[in-house]
């Protein structure tokens, strides 16, 4: 079997298995939460965890992670729950910082990465902004699509997951101002993306 076929397989049996997942939801059985826990506990206490530092707040998102999804899960049938609990996970960690508490026990790279973003996006919208986010959101993902492989993968590890640029140069085997470089070329190009777009910044 070809390196492209057993990718192929295994995307279908990740859809299938999510799928198996999902009908869970939809069933409302208890078992739902414990098979996410089993298939994703890890990804979405990395992600968590990568962006508060810590241990305690980053269980607290994972559980309301799962809540998250389970009250959500009749409206949505998402074909794959990686993107779906990591986004619920993403969110409630910002949330979490946003409230004061995570930057008491450290902060995480939560600080550093809105930092760095905030030079080519615009500040986090208020309620009254959701059509605007709806937007960016779109305009970023399209952005993001038009990246070299390296480079987009980069950019998600450092403003998605929340990865140190440490963390990142050693999992991608690049030098660390290999990563910085990356990092500041794509930043400047999603910049340049958004005001084309007419997204004030």
């Amino acid at each position: 079997m070809s390196e492209k076929a057993f990718d192929i397989d295994c995307e279908e049996m990740t859809k299938m298995e999510d799928s198996r997942i999902v009908e869970l939801y939809w069933r409302r059985s208890g078992d739902a939460i414990a098979e996410t826990s089993r298939k994703y506990g890890g990804y979405c206490y990395a992600i968590a965890y990568n962006l508060l530092s810590s241990v305690q707040d980053a269980e607290e998102c994972v559980n309301d992670t799962w809540l998250g999804a389970w009250n959500s899960m009749p409206d949505n049938r998402p074909n794959y729950l990686a993107p779906f609990l990591g986004k619920i996970a993403r969110s409630l960690a910002f949330n979490r910082f946003r409230a004061g508490r995570a930057e008491k026990r450290g902060g995480g790279e939560l600080p550093l990465v809105l930092e760095e973003l905030g030079e080519c996006v615009p500040a986090v919208p208020s309620a009254a902004q959701a059509v605007e986010d709806a937007e960016l959101e779109k305009e970023i993902d399209r952005f993001l699509h038009g990246l070299p492989c390296r480079d987009c993968d980069v950019f998600l590890r450092r403003y998605w997951y929340g990865e140190s640029l440490a963390e990142i140069s050693k999992r991608c085997g690049l030098k660390l101002n290999t990563v910085k470089t990356s990092l500041y070329r794509s930043r400047e190009k999603l910049r340049r993306h958004l005001e084309k777009e007419g997204i004030a910044l």
